[in-house]
């Protein structure tokens, strides 16, 4: 058996999105709050509500699917192209968002891809045919991968180190919200309303956004005189877009498996193709020579085993509460709600916690902790009582955000002012490359465990298997979390 978008084993499905990072910063200019030693939470939340717009279209589009392909008269596993198109816009246009946050300013550049996201958004609801929605969900993967590593890039630049915790709280909460409410209010939705309005929707919040961010979002860039690497441009772009769009399609039978592969060695042959681009170009689109500072590699290719867990365990839970145990799209959605809740108590735990013991032990302890209740998940059964159910979930949301969280603001505590919004695209890269990964494992898994039971349908007992060993695999962050010296990033979390 395989798993197809909008087939019955992924209508619910999710595209996860993880939380948004905060660190080293520069005060241009220092705001009242900044100067008196306290970041105001205005900047990261202005910023964090641009990012769950984005989230929460991201995962609601999931359950929207079947009654979209109705609505157009088109075949689920078609419409499958609406999803993917998103995802490959957003990959291949991602390495530049430096570059032209550098070139126009960063406050420009957010507040155009706000506008951009929203009127895209209105063109994906007003669409009547597959090519119409095709398009402007590409449009939206553009505005998307500018919004995200801008909106970042604004805050590094904001905010005072001794604050950065802080406002990763504020930045995250918000943005975790998106992957978490989207399947309840899309399910609403879709039973109670149209289908268009999961788009339409953004229109009014685009606008706030837009007035929020003219108010109070600072002026931040960097002076651009070289001009863009169009070579390294191409390469990234073709490496990322192979690479997430195979990874997207591991498992299913929406293409031939040889295409996927294709997919895959092309995008790793161009990724292999950039190293070299990159190290003779003084000013290559994405600056490799960051992962030689401990603190961001460790944040960036060590956190992609961690953030493996944000990618698959939304999808893994969709599947097992609807399809396993055969509750609606709302039900299930109310469940995984319990997510959201973890995610708001870590924000007035994560700065205590990571004051009191430093990023490396944080890091350490809290990964097993990640590993431990997302592995529980597998222990999941129908007759398990749905308060056994919503505590499980509000402690595995609990130390996700926390470990995000920590994740986030240690990986920029190093990294030159200059060089923030080249760390900014290589770190969205990581987690973009993470998040597709931990879909296309999960489903990779769970097309064996079906292949291996002999089943024709999708059981809870496919499914459960697949949450331990995403489980395991993350716990090779270690690797990375353990060389960490016992002061990294002290200056960032105040432990001396």
């Amino acid at each position: 058996m395989s798993l197809e978008h909008g087939s019955p084993a992924t209508d619910a499905m999710m595209e996860p999105v993880s939380g948004e990072a905060v660190a080293e910063a520069v005060l241009a200019p220092p705001t009242v709050a900044a100067a008196e030693g306290r970041s105001s939470p205005v900047l990261p939340m202005i910023i964090g509500a641009a990012l769950f717009m984005q989230t929460l279209d991201s995962t609601v589009i999931s359950n929207a699917l079947p009654t979209m392909a109705r609505s157009l008269g088109e075949d689920a596993v078609t419409l499958n192209l609406a999803i993917t198109a998103y995802l490959l816009a957003a990959a291949v246009f991602l390495p530049i968002s430096a570059w032209v946050a550098d070139r126009f300013g960063a406050k420009t550049v957010f507040r155009v891809s706000i506008v951009a996201f929203a009127l895209s958004s209105l063109l994906c609801g007003l669409s009547q045919s597959l090519a119409a929605l095709v398009a402007a969900r590409m449009l939206q993967g553009i505005a998307g991968a500018m919004m995200l590593p801008v909106g970042r890039l604004v805050l590094l630049r904001s905010v005072p180190k001794s604050e950065l915790v802080r406002a990763m709280s504020y930045l995250t909460m918000p943005a975790l919200l998106g992957p978490i409410l989207g399947p309840p209010i899309g399910g609403f939705i879709v039973t109670y309303w149209s289908w268009r309005w999961i788009f339409f929707i953004n229109v009014p919040m685009g606008i706030i956004g837009v007035v929020l961010a003219t108010l109070f979002i600072p002026d931040v860039r960097e002076e651009v005189k070289e001009k863009l690497d169009v070579r390294g441009f191409i390469l990234t772009g073709c490496g990322l877009a192979g690479l997430v769009y195979g990874f997207d399609n591991l498992g299913r039978s929406a293409l031939p498996a040889a295409a996927i592969v294709g997919m895959l060695l092309g995008g790793l042959i161009c990724a292999w193709l950039y190293v070299p681009h990159a190290r003779r170009t003084p000013h290559a689109i994405l600056d490799l020579s960051l992962l030689r500072l401990r603190s961001f590699r460790a944040s960036t290719v060590g956190g992609m085993f961690s953030r493996l867990v944000i990618g698959a365990s939304p999808f893994l839970l969709a599947l097992l509460l609807q399809l396993g145990f055969g509750l609606s799209a709302f039900q299930a959605g109310m469940l995984t709600f319990a997510g959201a809740v973890g995610a708001l108590l870590m924000k007035t735990t994560a700065l205590p916690i990571i004051r009191r013991f430093g990023f490396r032990s944080v890091l350490i302890v809290n990964a097993l902790a990640v590993a431990m209740t997302s592995g529980c998940y597998a222990l999941f059964r129908v007759s398990t009582p749905h308060w056994l159910l919503l505590v499980t979930l509000l402690i595995g949301g609990f130390f996700r955000s926390l470990q995000f969280t920590a994740l986030n603001a240690l990986g920029y505590a190093d990294v030159p002012a200059e060089s923030m919004s080249r760390a900014s695209s290589l770190s969205s890269m990581f987690q973009q490359l993470a998040q597709s990964f931990g879909v296309g494992l999960a489903a990779v898994l769970i097309h064996y465990t079906v292949a291996w039971h002999g089943s024709h349908t999708l059981r809870a007992a496919d499914i459960a298997p697949a949450f331990a060993i995403v489980a395991l695999v993350s716990l090779f962050s270690l690797f990375f979390f353990v060389p960490l010296p016992r002061d990294a990033g002290a200056e960032v979390s105040g432990k001396r």
